[in-house]
């Protein structure tokens, strides 16, 4: 698709772009599916297809880098995608940049990306193109470029907050946390709620519901997809993965997962969406890998997605374990930790992760615990079913946090990633 650009009062206008439509490994931003563009001297603004804004990034010496840029999620949040400026993203997180919401443990790479001033100015730079919008004469505008205006004039900082507060809303609360995988689609993901709670409820936890865990109704389920495919509207396109959420989604047992699964690529209409190679997102835990049969994972297995859980095993140590107020035995983190790697070799299309914390004062003997599964289980290393370390919020010196990371990252055969807390 050819882009056609009109200049109006020093505003590069672009109606509709077409993107990547296959989500890569690429150490410069690369924008996804189709969107609008309006560009001014000092900034390139992205807006998806309801005229929200979505991007925003700098484009002269005032800004820090070109490879860096912020991101408005569908809850209405914004990260900070840092590209530059951090030497070996792709060695601590798998990707070419380190995205940065502001969580204190997020904070581990640097400091915090929101209180930089060429950030400040970004968003003050939004709301003045908001305002010259509102007031142009759009009578010579052609009818993409009437039609474009006339979105974003919808979408005002007040009604971006209200329909983060509908997104929140449809699926029941906010998304505390994504699954580290969703970093394979640009934490682009529909968000559709099949069970809420969590089975253990962990003392060291802070994104977690504190609720114990239920499965909704297969109706409750169906009225999610209905209202999301309503709330996302024309967008909806640039969208091909859902996660199914809350914290545990994967003790919701074969039914509820195969016909949430099944519901959400047929009311979702997910076929049809520009994007390649769709995708399904869970979490599991040890009790419930452990509690699913070979059924579940040959279903799993069948469905149009690649499915990735991500297991939050935390340690392998008593000791660990106990301090982080995680009710599980060393045996169970091992026999989930094997199941995972049974899984992982038996299903094309099913990949399981684990997730493990990394912070100050814990027992020396936690990370080679952790080593000792991801090492001593493997004869080789083995590229499917990453291991990602979770920074606690009392991280101690970050440097030797991330030479700790390294070493381990080093002698673990399978890949190893830090995990920085997304939500939606």
């Amino acid at each position: 698709m050819t882009a056609e650009i009109s200049n109006i009062d020093k505003l590069a206008i672009i109606p509709e772009k077409q993107g990547a439509t296959e989500y890569i490994k690429i150490s410069y931003p690369l924008r996804y599916g189709r969107y609008s563009e309006i560009r001014t001297p000092a900034h390139i603004f992205g807006f998806n297809l309801n005229g929200e804004i979505k991007t925003i990034q700098g484009r002269t010496g005032d800004w820090l880098t070109s490879a860096e840029w912020l991101k408005r999620t569908a809850g209405n949040d914004w990260q900070y995608f840092s590209a530059g400026g951090y030497s070996g993203a792709h060695n601590y997180t798998g990707e070419y940049y380190i995205p940065c919401l502001p969580y204190r443990t997020n904070t581990i790479f640097g400091g915090d990306a929101f209180k930089r001033e060429e950030v400040g100015e970004a968003f003050a730079a939004w709301h003045r193109l908001a305002e010259k919008i509102e007031s142009i004469d759009t009578a010579g505008f052609k009818d993409a470029e009437a039609a474009l205006s006339q979105r974003i004039r919808q979408m005002t900082p007040e009604k971006l907050k209200e329909r983060g507060r509908r997104l929140h809303r449809i699926i029941g609360g906010m998304v505390t946390v994504l699954p580290p995988d969703t970093r394979h689609v640009e934490y682009d993901v529909i968000p559709v709620t099949v069970a809420d709670g969590c089975l253990y409820n962990c003392a060291f936890c802070r994104v977690k519901t504190g609720r114990g865990f239920s499965v909704r109704s297969r109706q409750a389920v169906v009225d999610q997809l209905s209202a999301l495919k309503q709330f996302y509207g024309p967008d909806l396109i640039n969208y091909n993965s859902v996660f199914l959420g809350q914290h545990d989604a994967l003790y919701a047992g074969i039914e509820m997962l195969g016909f949430a699964a099944q519901k959400a690529w047929e009311i979702l209409e997910l076929g049809k969406s520009i994007m390649k190679d769709p995708r399904l997102f869970l979490f599991g835990s040890a009790d419930s890998i452990l509690a699913a049969d070979e059924a579940l994972f040959e279903m799993l297995n069948s469905l149009p997605f690649y499915t990735y859980i991500n297991l939050g095993l935390e340690s392998g140590d008593a000791r660990t374990l106990s301090m982080l107020g995680k009710p599980l035995s060393t045996e169970k983190v091992a026999d989930a930790f094997d199941r995972m790697l049974e899984v992982n070799r038996r299903y094309e299309n099913v990949e399981i992760t684990a997730n493990f914390v990394i912070g100050a004062g814990l027992p020396d003997n936690h990370l080679p615990s952790i080593l000792d599964l991801t090492r001593s289980r493997l004869n080789r290393f083995c590229p499917k079913g990453a291991v990602y370390l979770s920074p606690l919020e009392e991280t101690g010196d970050k440097n030797r946090l991330l030479t700790s990371f390294n070493k381990f990252k080093t002698l673990c055969r399978l890949p190893a990633y830090i995990y920085l807390i997304q939500r939606l």
